[in-house]
C-alpha cells in the first residue's frame, strides 16, 4: 500500500490550498480515507474523512466550514480543499486509509499512512 501526499506549501493566511493523495496498493473504492494534521510537539489530530464512496463526510469542529474531502474512485485520488487558512492551520497533512464502513475520527483506526505534506500558512 502506498499513500502520497501531493500539494503542500506556503500559503498566507486567508488562502486556499488543495492537497491530494493518490492511493495504490488497496482497494480503494472500498475504503474510508481521513485526513489528519500534526504541529510541531503536538499530538496527531484529525481534520477529516469521507466514506468509501464520496457520499458522507466527517469532520472536526476546527475546519467545518472550511476545508472540504472529495475523492475521485476513479483515480485513486482523495482530494482536502483548504479555504480561509489560518497560521493555526499550519502542520504537516497525512491521509490514510480506514478499512471499515464508518468514519472515524481515531489514528488507530487508520492502516496506512502517507508520508505528510507540509503547509505553513503566515500571519
Amino acid at each position: 500500500v502506498q499513500l502520497v501526499e501531493i500539494g503542500g506549501g506556503p500559503v498566507q493566511a486567508g488562502g486556499s490550498l488543495r492537497l491530494s493523495c493518490a492511493a495504490s496498493g488497496l482497494p480503494f473504492s472500498r475504503y474510508a480515507m481521513g485526513w489528519f494534521r500534526q504541529a510541531p510537539e503536538k499530538e496527531r489530530e484529525f481534520v477529516g474523512a469521507i466514506n468509501y464512496s464520496g457520499s458522507s463526510t466527517y469532520y472536526s469542529d476546527f475546519v467545518k466550514g472550511r476545508f472540504t474531502i472529495v475523492r475521485d474512485n476513479a483515480k485513486n485520488m482523495v482530494y482536502l480543499q483548504m479555504n480561509s487558512l489560518k497560521p493555526e492551520d499550519t502542520a504537516v497533512y497525512y491521509c490514510a486509509d480506514n478499512p471499515g464502513y464508518g468514519l472515524f475520527s481515531a489514528p488507530r483506526q487508520y492502516d496506512f499512512w502517507g508520508q505528510g505534506a507540509q503547509v505553513t500558512v503566515s500571519s
